[in-house]
């Protein structure tokens, strides 16, 4: 019974389980518990695994911005503002010369300067979440995380507004998990330091907009809107602010306008057309704008509001604007190598250094949003050109293209008022008034030679000079221009006057045993070597290199102003574009001769005008009858070697206006080009007077300082008058009293060597016939210039070495030096 009953009850067990098994509701149960177990578990797997990977990935983006150095507000928000933008130069009176080359056309505009309509269209079609986001969205970056990791999903950047910002200011365009990761960093930042308006504010100033109707590269929604509908940002219309909010996706592909600023041809407009629409319905879809307005917006034909294309009519291509550049560049290197701790020798003396400083000055300048302001004015520059255009071919001679150089100056200052660079800016670059190097000729007898010995006290007006036959120490024949007749003896104004070679050759010979030329030339930043001081015929013109055309015009300014220096400049000020000034010109005068020197060379000069060489550029300035004439001119004319290059320079009290001509490879010039040079000076003075006749203080006259000292002197000896024994018995002076005029010291008692070189032969000559043997009273003026005669066949020109140093032209002169003597100057005047 035992066996059955556990029989039964194993029968029992196995009908429960039937029971149970067989039950529906029973299986559900069952079932459910078993999944809700395993999801729990997964659940619990995928907690951990996500806990693992945010820590995981917190780590790795705290390892990508391990080595970052975050910026600071101030740092960030410098960055962020920093974008290039269009620079001017403009003449004295702040009308724009041009616009400075850049390949990036950029205008900043502020926020109350930009439509809504813009800054709502951005909105809705790059980031609607701008307003709600602190500078990314999660979201989005997880989306485009596993994009990338997958393959699946397309393309999808996940960038804010604020990201792109950062990418676009701050870092570079790299694609790498790290440039992302701090791209994420520094736009939460940014969302901290920035406000809403501010962040949109910046990118659309940076952000590049395609081309203008010019073909021109455009950024920045001021430069878009004008560039594109002729427009301020403020004045957008909806259609408009939609279209340009749509640009900067893919500017160049969107853009209206082709590489030329013609309107793109109907399939290629198209794309820009239709994403316009695109931004359009995202706006109507944020809730931007209504319906109706939308449907206005489409049907609107905004093809008619494109501006027509046109060329660009920026004055790039000039003398002017090359200067300018330049010098601005020059002007603002010092703010970047003294940042850097570098003194000016030290950049100057290291090329590599000097390039470095260059372009980056050269690069605030392009992209900077700087204003050049210049001392051109604007009416002189413009009628100095039109009187080249006009004359200047008249001094070809048939052989090629004679060049010209012209400066103009005010005396006090060193302002360059103007100048003509050149004949033509299209064939030929080089800037003939601020970079060529031409021998001066006898425009150099005034500043080395003549000026010095009076402001040492060497000679006064009425001393005494040599002018006997004379020979180089090695035996070269010194000579008069033309040939002219070596005889007897001259004063010192005479010699100036007639611009005789031989006297000023004595004069310089003496000079050196008493003072230093190169002294004088060190103060006004000329340039030659300390070698060429030593030339015999460095009073001539005999040099290496010479000056340029604006240098040597500064030298004689100087002598207008009393003897004091002030360096040529012709960058007024340099303004950011925040208004603060960069730099600012300070006029530094440096006393290079005394008033009374000064005042005695004008007093001397005066003459060369009004009856010695420069005569016939007065008597052109006379027919011309502009009032010009009236001036108190004082100048000196100039003629190198073989005639390759003619001079005159004159000033006023005012200012200091000059006309170099020839010919670029130093083929020489007819000997009466010399007069052709002249009417051309006197007809770019003519004109720059009708421009602007305040400039020349007309009404002012040149007087002698009261420190000159007038002393009574023989017209014979140049010495005070008295009993001298001579070829053996005693005699009084011959001549009569005249004044003499002196800066220092005074003259001596007459003696039997009464002059400035000369042998014993000349002065036993002299006293056997003293008549006969002094020129101090001047000729008549000579007669109004006539035509030039048919040119003779052209001669050979010397061999030319040129040597083009960045801003600077070398011309060598075909010149033979052995340490004393330049034979470049037996033609000189």
């Amino acid at each position: 019974m035992f066996k059955r009953r556990s029989i039964n009850r194993q029968q029992d067990k196995q009908s429960q389980k039937v029971a149970v098994i067989d039950s529906p509701a029973t299986l559900f149960n069952v079932i459910f518990g078993v999944l809700k177990s395993l999801i729990f578990f997964f659940i619990c797997i995928f907690v951990l695994l996500g806990v693992l990977g945010i820590g995981i990935g917190a780590g790795y983006f705290a390892f990508l911005v391990s080595d970052t150095n975050v910026p600071t507000k101030s740092e960030l928000i410098s960055k962020i503002n920093n974008s290039a933008q269009i620079s001017k130069i403009t003449y004295q009176n702040d009308e724009k010369v041009s616009d400075i080359k850049s390949d990036l056309l950029r205008t900043k505009a502020a926020s109350k300067e930009i439509s809504p309509l813009v800054k709502q269209a951005l909105i809705s079609t790059e980031d609607e979440n701008f307003e709600r986001h602190e500078g990314v969205v999660p979201k989005a970056i997880i989306r485009a995380l596993v994009s990338d990791l997958t393959g699946f999903g397309g393309a999808s950047g996940g960038s804010t507004i604020t990201q792109q910002l950062i990418k676009q200011q701050v870092l570079t365009n790299e694609t790498s998990y790290k440039r992302k990761a701090n791209e994420i960093l520094l736009a939460l930042k940014a969302e901290k330091y920035f406000t809403k308006d501010e962040i949109i504010t910046a990118y659309l100033n940076v952000s590049p907009f395609g081309r203008n109707n010019s073909g021109q590269n455009i950024a920045g929604i001021q430069e878009a809107a004008f560039g594109i509908f002729n427009k301020k940002a403020a004045d957008l219309n909806l259609p408009q602010a939609a279209f340009i909010a749509g640009l900067p996706q893919s500017p160049i592909v969107y853009s209206p306008f082709d590489g030329a600023g013609d309107i793109k041809e109907e399939d290629n407009l198209s794309f820009g057309l239709k994403r316009k629409n695109h931004v359009l319905f995202n706006m109507y879809k944020e809730g931007f704008i209504k319906r109706g307005e939308y449907e206005e917006a489409l049907s609107y034909d905004i093809t008619k509001d494109f501006k027509p294309q046109e060329n660009i009519q920026a004055n790039t291509s000039s003398f002017l604007y090359q200067y300018a550049f330049h010098e601005a560049a020059l002007k603002l290197m010092p703010i970047y190598y003294e940042a850097d701790g570098f003194k000016r020798k030290e950049v100057e003396e290291n090329e590599a250094k000097f390039q470095r400083y260059y372009d980056i000055a050269t690069q605030e300048l392009r992209n900077g949003g700087v204003t050049v302001k210049t001392t051109i004015d604007q009416k002189v520059y413009t009628a100095l050109q039109e009187a080249e255009a006009t004359y200047a071919p008249k001094i070809d001679d048939g052989r090629g293209t004679i060049q010209n150089g012209s400066a103009m100056i005010d005396n006090q200052t060193g302002r360059v008022i103007a100048f003509v660079g050149g004949r033509d800016f299209k064939s030929n670059q080089n800037n003939h008034a601020t970079q060529t190097r031409r021998s001066p000729g006898s425009t150099i007898k005034p500043l080395i030679a003549y000026a010095p010995a009076i402001d040492v006290g060497l000679i006064g007006s009425e001393s005494m000079l040599s002018n006997n036959s004379r020979k180089y120490r090695d035996g070269h024949q010194l000579r008069n221009y033309s040939g002219k007749k070596t005889t007897g003896f001259e004063t010192v104004r005479e010699a100036l006057r007639v611009s005789d070679n031989v006297p000023v050759v004595e004069l310089y010979q003496e000079l050196l045993k008493v003072a230093n030329p190169k002294d004088y030339y060190d103060k006004m930043n000329m340039v030659m070597d300390e070698k060429e001081f030593k030339y015999e015929s460095i009073p001539v013109g005999g040099t290496d290199y010479g000056p340029t055309v604006l240098e040597q015009t500064n030298a004689f300014a100087t002598l207008a102003n009393e003897g004091k220096y002030a360096e040529n400049y012709v960058i007024d000020k340099i303004i950011d574009s925040e208004g603060n000034t960069l730099y600012e010109h300070k006029v530094k005068p440096v006393e290079v001769y005394s008033k009374a020197t000064a005042s005695i060379m004008n007093d001397m000069m005066r003459d060369v005008v009004n009856k010695g060489t420069g005569v016939d550029a007065k008597k052109y300035m006379e027919e011309m009858a502009s009032g010009a004439h009236k001036g108190d001119w004082v100048g000196k004319t100039g003629t190198s070697q073989e005639f390759r290059d003619y001079w005159f320079i004159a000033s006023t009290p005012g200012v200091t206006i000059s006309s170099w001509i020839g010919y670029d490879d130093n083929t020489p010039l007819y000997k009466e080009w010399d007069k052709r040079n002249k009417e051309l000076w006197a007809r770019l003075t003519t004109a720059a007077y009708m421009a602007n006749p305040d400039l020349f203080k007309i009404d002012k006259k040149f007087k002698l300082d009261t420190t000159v000292k007038k002393e009574k002197v023989s017209s014979f000896t140049g010495q005070k008058p008295g009993k001298v024994k001579a070829n053996g018995y005693t005699q009084q002076t011959p001549g009569k009293e005249i004044d003499s005029l002196w800066a220092k010291k005074g003259p001596e008692k007459s003696t039997f060597r009464f002059g400035i070189g000369g042998t014993d032969q000349d002065y036993k000559d002299a006293w056997n016939n003293p008549y006969g043997s002094v020129t101090s009273t001047p000729p008549v003026a000579s007669p109004a210039p006539t035509p030039a005669p048919a040119p003779a066949p052209a001669p050979a020109p010397a061999p030319v070495q040129n040597y083009n140093n960045g801003y600077t032209n070398y011309n060598n002169y075909n010149t033979y030096n052995n340490g004393y003597t330049n034979y470049n100057n037996n033609y000189r005047r």
